[in-house]
């Protein structure tokens, strides 16, 4: 990742109830390949922004905007000083880390960062 992917919208996790059934469908609808990454979630790189499907039980309950941050931890501080709110704190996951927050209007956005980016160690 480059400075200029920095604080920008990246990625869209939508959920899922069939990872199956929803591979399925964005394949025939777009034709859309995606890579496993277990049972509860795959990943596309094949739209014009990366899209992943979420079958977890606490996945979103809508599609998830997801924002890069090269400082994760930063960012974090922003959107509290900024009235946002935490609703999953920063977790690992196979590539980085990430967190979940609603803004003031109530919607739940994520940002990620990359292991070992800003000089963190990795997960």
């Amino acid at each position: 990742m480059t400075e200029h992917h920095d604080r920008k919208i990246d990625y869209v996790e939508l959920p899922s109830t069939d990872i199956a059934k929803s591979k399925t469908f964005f394949s025939a609808v777009f034709g859309w390949t995606y890579q496993d990454w277990g049972p509860e979630y795959a990943d596309t790189s094949d739209g014009r922004i990366t899209t992943g499907l979420s079958a977890a039980v606490d996945r979103p309950r809508s599609p998830l905007v997801t924002f890069y941050a090269e400082d994760l931890e930063q960012t974090r501080a922003r959107i509290l000083a900024a009235g946002g709110r935490m609703t999953r704190e920063i977790f690992a996951f196979p590539g980085g880390r990430r967190f979940h927050f609603e803004d003031p209007s109530g919607n739940e956005l994520a940002v990620w960062s990359k292991a070992g980016a800003a000089g963190h160690d990795e997960p």
